[in-house]
């Protein structure tokens, strides 16, 4: 709401005479902030609209398909051949080791959940114009909804990834149980910033829908899934780092197929860049969501 309502003890003012009005409480209007955090309480309250918004997304994500949930497997093991064979083979990427088919599916299976996960929350302002234009409730849970509902995909996609591992006797390291939980927070926080200001840009510039496409393909191909953030120059690593994805799917790799030791600097930088963007995506998203319903 762009309004803050506060009641204030005391009378309505000097010209108030009657005893009652003077014991009645004030009733203070004042303008929203300019710059309006999270309002934790007010999501919680409603809990259950976000429940049904990420059930109804993980429903309707596979309704009237042949294969249903078996594309959560599909998409990322048909990327994976196309990519063993053009830079796998064809261009002799290097891979830290490993059998480039792994290699590049514990990149792509991150990065399978970030974009489709992105492309959710992008457009979700948009697809969801009937209802923010008819009822008020809180607007974050519109970009939120399919970024979690994604974890369904993520979790299936990673059993895929572990059959992959087990074909090719790679064994992770136990130090994963802790690492990848925490790397798939940090890409939910990332995905989520960028979600936000993606949705919130969306329904007000429609070209954002034109330009979302070209921006996963530039992201992915600026992230190390095809190839080893090795091959980046040493000089370039801390601003490479910049990029969130580029710390996690390292991180990934690294408890995942044992690469090597995990690159704490580049995770670390990675993990704030990933932080930042989450800030400053709900500050935009929530600085800018009064006029959504009249632009939706």
């Amino acid at each position: 709401m762009s309004t803050h309502i506060e009641h204030l003890p005391g009378g309505l003012g000097p010209s108030a005479s009657s005893p009652a009005l003077e014991d009645a409480p004030t009733l203070v209007i004042q303008p929203a902030p300019r710059v309006p955090g999270i309002n934790a309480r007010e999501l919680w309250a409603y809990r259950g609209l976000f429940w049904f918004l990420v059930w109804r997304d993980v429903k309707v994500r596979y309704a009237q398909t042949l294969l249903g949930a078996g594309w959560a497997i599909l998409q990322p093991v048909l990327t994976t051949l196309v990519f063993a064979v053009i830079f796998g083979r064809l261009a002799r990427i290097p891979s830290d080791g490993v059998p480039y088919p792994v290699f590049a599916l514990a990149g792509l299976v991150p990065w399978t959940y970030f974009s489709t996960a992105l492309s959710g929350a992008g457009g979700s302002l948009v697809s969801s114009s009937h209802l923010i234009t008819k009822v008020y409730f809180p607007r974050l849970v519109i970009p939120f909804a399919p970024i979690l509902a994604g974890l369904v995909d993520l979790g299936v996609a990673f059993v895929v990834l572990l059959g992959g591992m087990l074909a090719y006797g790679v064994v992770p390291s136990p130090a994963a149980l802790v690492v990848v939980p925490l790397l798939v927070l940090a890409m939910v926080l990332t995905v989520a910033g960028a979600g936000c200001w993606l949705a919130a840009l969306n329904i007000q510039y429609r070209d954002v829908k034109h330009v979302l496409p070209f921006l996963l393909q530039v992201w992915m191909y600026a992230s190390p899934i095809v190839y080893p953030a090795s091959l980046v120059p040493e000089r370039w690593r801390t601003l490479y780092a910049l990029n969130p994805m580029v710390g996690i799917i390292e991180g990934f790799r690294a408890v995942l197929l044992r690469t090597g030791s995990i690159d704490w600097g580049t995770v670390g930088v990675s993990v704030l860049a990933g932080v930042a963007l989450f800030v400053s995506g709900v500050l935009y998203f929530r600085r800018t969501e009064r006029v959504f319903a009249d632009v939706a």
